[in-house]
């Protein structure tokens, strides 16, 4: 039998829902990050930065872009015979199907994948997070600990400790409480979604609960659990970089930490350094009358215009006057002459005509989602195209191919939507 000492488990099966149309057609975890990075490319590299070789990515909702990134590991080193990574979608059982319907019925699923390997520690991380992590120092402390199951764990301002789901600890690490979003929380130690369980024991939970929850999940079920069963669970403390990249701000204030004098998060460090899929492109290149300035330009980019305090994926055309602030710019968008954009958000292959002003007027939320836009942030989705000379406010979403004859007196007012692509059809709040 082939052994690993410890393997990870990615999940990465997410439709990030408050991310609206940046995942319309992928996973949370292939939404393009920093210009050339996905998201998933920071677990992935935390892996083989820390020496953890075989990964099992579980996949779900709109896989194929996620499924193409990945490939066979190649960027992560982790084409290997024994080990490397391994895509794990949902299968057929017996007579049935089964959708993965929560964080620990994923990995229940595919518990025989685990069994081949042996191991004895299973590191279960999310796919949809920015941060550096050593997951070896993290294994070094679980062992030390003599932990059943480690939790890493990240201080959070009080003033926010609300939202996260939350862990008391003894003065020696070991937790002896959960409290999930509390009003009146009694510590600001928010659980990050990652851990590592000794294998027996989490074979035996995962076995144990499925028979009680069909949607079992490890916060809500399988920890409180084990809490309750007397297990040894240690917080390991992580005070570095971390961000969740599950709404439209969060997503953009994590790109915008990247342009920062000081960057809050170094992409450009020569240790632990981000992997990813990425074909060779052309060298990026500034006009003669170019002004760019706190801005990361991804390879093959060409600026003629100007551009401030943003990011720009691969193969970015911003023409000769035109000005581009505070925005994501994601691969293959074009921006024509003398154009205005500011905190706008661009998926892939978008085209934006000549003398179009987006991203001014008034902070009025979205209309149709106003839980998702309501920050002054305007999104296109991938494909958008916008005809010349129209003006698009701010919490504005526009996807797909439009023309002058939607912008009634050549105007998108703020909080408005323009959706002309059928992936929109039963994407949720």
């Amino acid at each position: 039998m082939r052994k690993k000492e410890m393997i990870a488990m990615l999940l990465a099966g997410g439709q990030g829902s408050r991310l609206g149309v940046l995942t319309a057609t992928k996973a949370k975890p292939a939404v393009s990050f920093g210009g050339k990075y996905r998201v998933i490319d920071f677990p992935m590299s935390n892996c083989i930065n820390s020496g953890v070789d075989t990964v099992g990515v579980l996949t779900q909702y709109q896989p194929l872009q996620l499924n193409q990134h990945i490939g066979i590991g190649i960027p992560w080193d982790l084409d290997r015979r024994l080990g490397g990574v391994t895509i794990l979608a949902p299968h057929l059982k017996s007579d049935q199907g089964d959708w993965y319907t929560g964080t620990a019925n994923a990995i229940y699923q595919n518990v025989e994948f685990i069994e081949s390997y042996n191991p004895d520690y299973v590191l279960i991380l999310s796919g949809d997070h920015i941060y550096k992590m050593n997951y070896a120092k993290m294994l070094d402390f679980h062992k030390e600990k003599k932990s059943d199951v480690t939790i890493a764990a990240l201080e959070v301002p009080w003033e926010e400790a609300s939202r996260f789901g939350l862990m008391n600890v003894h003065d020696d690490s070991r937790i002896f409480e959960f409290e999930e979003k509390p009003q009146n929380p009694k510590s600001n130690l928010a659980n990050m979604g990652i851990y590592i369980f000794n294998w027996p024991v989490l074979r035996d939970a995962l076995e144990r609960d499925s028979h009680i929850h069909n949607n079992s999940d490890f916060g809500m079920h399988v920890l409180p659990m084990l809490l309750s069963d007397g297990a040894k669970m240690c917080a390991y403390p992580f005070g570095e970089y971390w961000m969740d990249v599950g709404t439209i701000e969060s997503y953009w204030s994590a790109n915008m930490d990247l342009v920062k004098t000081v960057p809050e998060f170094n992409l450009y460090e020569d240790f632990d350094k981000i992997y990813t899929d990425a074909d060779h492109q052309p060298p990026m290149y500034t006009g003669p009358d170019a002004k760019v300035q706190a801005t990361l330009l991804s390879e093959g980019c060409e600026v003629y215009g100007e551009v401030y305090n943003s990011v720009l994926g691969p193969m970015v055309i911003v023409e000769a006057g035109a000005v581009v602030r505070d925005s994501i710019l994601m691969e293959n968008c074009y921006v024509g002459r003398n154009t205005r954009l500011t905190r706008v958000i661009a998926d892939a292959d978008c085209s934006i005509g000549e003398d179009v002003v987006i991203g001014e007027g008034e902070n009025t939320i979205n209309a149709e989602k106003p839980k998702l836009y309501n920050t002054g942030i305007t999104v296109l989705g991938e494909h958008t195209e916008i005809p010349d000379k129209v003006s698009i406010g701010k919490n504005c979403v526009v996807y797909g191919p439009t023309v002058p004859y939607d912008y009634p007196d050549g105007r998108l007012e703020s909080g408005q939507s323009i959706l002309r692509d059928p992936h929109m059809e039963g994407v949720e709040e």
